[in-house]
């Protein structure tokens, strides 16, 4: 190789090479610039002490601080918590309020209950996770209980209530490949209009929300929609397909739909035709389940049995995401060891939050008390069903809503803001109802007292100039 030639490829070398190098220790140096920068806002944070943090800063520091720092995937009424017990709640300032939403049911047995506090703090100086590649010593306890509580053979756990859709419908179709027999890759899920299971892409798939499935298509196939409390559309959706069908999936009572309930037989009529079509039913109790309605599930109401129920929220009363699904041995033993799992699932700390919060609804009878106060409570505030522009009022145990005309110049989102001023704190659903969902705990006095904030707010409001009309 010639000497000019050698000095060319020398060149080249340090150009193709070298170069680099330097540009990525340059690029090194500014990440280590920004390493410092957050390791010295890191110090910063440890000095604070954690302790101290509740009740430091002011509503509006907190809510600007969200509004910087936090995704705006929520608008939250315009009130901050910082502490709660039973059914009371209180802000940075010190004011308190009724929780007439109860974290959308996950608090039936109240905020930071005993009981439950205690399971926690027993626990955690334990041993809080060990993944399920290991057994631990409190997941096979919470799965006696809870599947002695609800009369099911087998629980597979898991956290939030969007993961035991998943898990529900994953099962369905596992067991609808194995037993039913049906061609690998076609199998359904129906599901009905109106339905709320969570955000994944599965689930917005079937929703026919605006707001839940806009821009996030393409949607995933699999699945028929047919109207909710009606049997007719079902019978002939089995009918047509009911050799694919391995699952049907509704709430008993609509939550987010705002709080529709079917009607009676429903439920009942589902359940025979699913067995009929040998289409499992499957029951997302993950609102309605735990004594909410005055049941320990919502299904008790007319003897039905789902397949698969899908279970949260107040399965940990509040304290950490905690969910599962229960069925029988002969459905759950479709999944094999590595066809599904959880890292956080089955936990030794949710466990034992789990038999705490079980053990509450058994002690404190709250089906019993769900059941008596929802009626006490709806015939307290049936006055308001004579204004003109409310529509109706509906409810099952503590599971309630209110419905305004759609047409009316007040709306929901008025009425609440209201009910905050007064100490009260709930939110719509849609535009026009207002869901009232108070802890089971509550007691008959601060039933009466909640029961006459609500009616003396549709009372007074009714007068108010449209300049007093508050919104957020």
């Amino acid at each position: 190789v010639s000497t000019q030639s050698t000095g060319s490829f020398t060149k080249m070398l340090k150009t193709r090479l070298f170069t680099p190098c330097i540009t990525h220790v340059g690029n090194w140096n500014h990440h280590l610039l920004h390493t410092a920068k957050f390791s010295r806002s890191a110090k910063l944070l440890e000095q604070v002490d954690l302790t101290e943090l509740s009740g430091k800063f002011s509503t509006k520091e907190i809510i600007e601080k969200e509004e910087h720092y936090g995704a705006h995937n929520y608008h939250p009424l315009p009130v901050v918590l910082s502490k709660g017990r039973g059914v009371k709640v209180w802000d940075p300032e010190g004011r308190m309020y009724y929780d007439f939403l109860s974290a959308y049911s996950a608090v039936n047995q109240g905020h930071c209950h005993p009981k439950i506090v205690q399971a926690l703090k027993h626990q955690v100086e334990n041993i809080t996770l060990t993944s399920r590649a290991f057994y631990n010593d409190m997941f096979p306890h919470f799965a006696e209980v809870l599947c002695k509580f609800l009369n099911y053979e087998m629980v597979l756990p898991m956290n939030s209530g969007a993961e035991a859709v998943e898990t529900a419908m994953k099962l369905a179709k596992k067991w609808g490949y194995q037993k039913k027999k049906i061609p690998d890759g076609s199998a359904v899920i129906v599901n009905v209009n109106g339905c709320f299971h969570g955000r994944t892409q599965a689930v917005i798939s079937m929703s026919d929300d605006p707001d839940a499935y806009n821009e996030y298509g393409p949607y995933l196939p699999g699945t028929i929609q047919v109207p909710y409390n009606q049997i007719e559309p079902l019978k002939q959706i089995f009918e047509k397909h009911g050799s694919q069908i391995c699952g049907f999936i509704l709430e008993p009572i609509q939550g987010e739909a705002g709080v529709k309930i079917p009607d009676a037989g429903y439920l009942k009529q589902v359940e025979q035709l699913c067995k009929k079509h040998n289409v499992l039913l499957i029951l997302d109790e993950v609102q309605t389940g735990f004594c909410r309605t005055g049941q320990d599930l919502c299904q008790d109401w007319e003897n039905v049995r789902g397949d698969i129920i899908i279970l949260g929220k107040a399965l940990s009363g509040g304290v950490l995401p905690v969910s599962a699904i229960v069925s029988s041995r002969e459905i759950m033993l479709s999944f094999t060891p590595g066809t599904h799992g959880s890292t956080y699932g089955g936990n030794p700390l949710a466990s034992a939050v789990g038999i705490a919060a079980i053990q509450v609804l058994q002690e404190e009878k709250l089906s019993e008390r769900s059941r008596d106060m929802g009626e006490i409570f709806r015939q307290q505030i049936s006055e308001i069903t004579k204004l003109d522009w409310v529509k109706e009022i509906r409810g099952k145990g503590l599971m309630n809503a209110i419905e305004v005309d759609e047409n009316s110049s007040i709306t929901a989102n008025n009425i609440c803001m209201e009910l905050k001023d007064r100490g009260l704190l709930c939110k719509p659903t849609h535009h026009n109802i207002i869901r009232l969902t108070p802890p089971l705990v509550i007691t008959r006095p601060e039933l009466d007292e909640c029961s006459e904030i609500i009616t003396s707010t549709f009372r007074d409001i009714t007068t108010f100039p449209k300049s007093q009309l508050k919104n957020w």
